[in-house]
């Protein structure tokens, strides 16, 4: 079990985007969990690391000076104190749970690394804390001199390659008909929602550090990250937080219901108003809710459970998201491994009864959803979680990138509105790539 790092605070201000792009042009494995363009709350995280496996053991809740103890989080210090980042392919997690899966994407390459070096951004404060297992010193310097040393390399490009077109696993009208197959499935009562999903592909990346700039200026999000591994690179705008364990408290934010945006005040605020009462929403939503109330009650004391919100809009620059939270006090000595089998893969990501969803989106989907549909961020040495979906996100492996995308289908689910759904969600990732959705997928009947 690695020991907590050494940390102490900077004297200076810098900014997480200098410090990231000093580090990614010298270290193969990096990581960026970015709290957002022109944060002002919350935290960012950015440094380097060594592959390693994930210990399932790590203890949730506890003695938070303890390694492998839970977190206790105070006001001043980071939430992540040294530990592991990276990430969960849904696939693991399917099979894990006894579903059937495809052959995924990830080989035998390692998802997760062990935090060597760490800086912490406390955007509320405007304070820097700087971690090291060693070296804290030349650390410290490095951080501290990271705008200069920046501001030397190359700079990014300013626009992506035009014209490329994106690759789709389905067409629409194929996506459509999945979308009945699943609606009969409900009608059988064999799940009552489905979360059909589909994928996106292109070649030609180009730099993923400017693809980067460009999804988070399009899309900011709260749980926005890049991370590289072993040569292959994740890189998202998700809004939604799967796990986050603080203080012994275990709390998931499930999104379920979208709108698009619009540029018309009025036609926005429509838009967002009818998400909030619209019944289909609204039962996708609950389902998911009902589901992640059971999934934590298998780790967290008993009566513990509540829904702390439910059915909230949260606006971001592309979509509205209808959002719940439900939270539960982790039971004693519940592990990481214990808290990945009770809840992942996630359910707003699979549909319900779970099992039964991801049994029959195996047969549905063709082909594995690989990093898309899991879950990325840190595991502390002390317990502290914090996981955001795999979602809004792009994963690159060499000249090739990923995008993946989808909807829950329930009963009430409209063909149509679904594949317009889709290629909301899609466009964005595949803007900052450079590329356009496909075929009919690009349509403007679709837009």
């Amino acid at each position: 079990m690695p020991h907590r790092p050494t940390a102490r605070p900077l004297p200076v201000w810098v900014e997480p985007f200098d410090v990231f792009r000093v580090l990614e042009a010298s270290f193969p494995d990096v990581f960026w969990l970015d709290a957002g363009a022109d944060a002002v709350d919350g935290w960012s995280f950015v440094g380097v690391g060594e592959p390693s496996a994930l210990p399932d053991d790590v203890v949730l809740g506890g003695d938070a000076d303890a390694p492998g103890g839970g977190a206790m989080i105070d006001d001043e210090r980071p939430p992540f104190r040294g530990g592991w980042v990276g990430w969960r392919d849904y696939e693991s997690g399917a099979a894990i749970a006894g579903a059937p899966t495809h052959e995924g994407d990830a080989g035998d390459r390692a998802s997760w690394m062990r935090v060597q070096r760490s800086a912490a951004f406390d955007h509320a404060r405007g304070r820097v804390w700087v971690q090291a297992d060693a070296g804290l010193e030349e650390w410290s310097a490095i951080v501290e001199r990271a705008a200069v040393t920046a501001s030397a390399l190359p700079p990014l490009p300013d626009a992506p390659p035009a014209g490329v077109v994106a690759e789709a696993r389905h067409e629409p009208d194929e996506y459509a008909s999945l979308i009945k197959r699943c609606r009969d499935l409900i009608r059988q009562g064999i799940a009552y929602q489905l979360c059909l999903t589909t994928r996106f592909s292109t070649s030609g990346v180009g730099d993923p550090v400017a693809v980067y700039t460009r999804l988070r200026a399009a899309t900011p999000a709260h749980h926005g990250g890049f991370v590289r591994i072993q040569g292959r690179a994740l890189l998202s705008a998700s809004p939604e937080q799967f796990l986050r364990v603080d203080g012994g408290v275990i709390r998931t934010r499930p999104i379920k219901g979208t709108r698009p945006r619009s540029v018309d005040p009025v036609e926005d605020a429509a838009l967002a108003a009818e998400l909030a009462v619209n019944p289909k929403e609204r039962a996708e939503n609950v389902m998911i809710v009902d589901l992640m109330r059971n999934d934590l009650s298998r780790v967290c004391v008993p009566g513990s459970i509540r829904v702390d919100g439910l059915w909230g809009v949260e606006s971001y620059p592309a979509v509205h998201q209808l959002v719940s939270t439900v939270s539960g006090t982790a039971a004693p000595g519940v592990t990481v491994g214990a808290l990945f089998e009770a809840t992942f893969p996630a359910g707003s990501m699979t549909g319900a009864p779970k099992l039964s969803a991801m049994t029959q989106l195996h047969a549905l989907e063709g082909g594995p959803r690989g990093i898309y549909a899991g879950c990325f961020g840190y595991i502390g040495v002390d317990g502290a979680v914090d996981l955001a979906m795999v979602i809004r996100s792009i994963v690159i492996d060499g000249e090739r990138a990923t995008v993946g995308a989808g909807g829950g289908i329930t009963w009430g689910s409209d063909a149509a509105a679904e594949v317009a759904e889709v290629a909301t969600k899609a466009r964005a990732p595949l803007a900052a790539l450079g590329a356009v959705l496909p075929g009919a997928w690009g349509s403007d009947i679709l837009n």
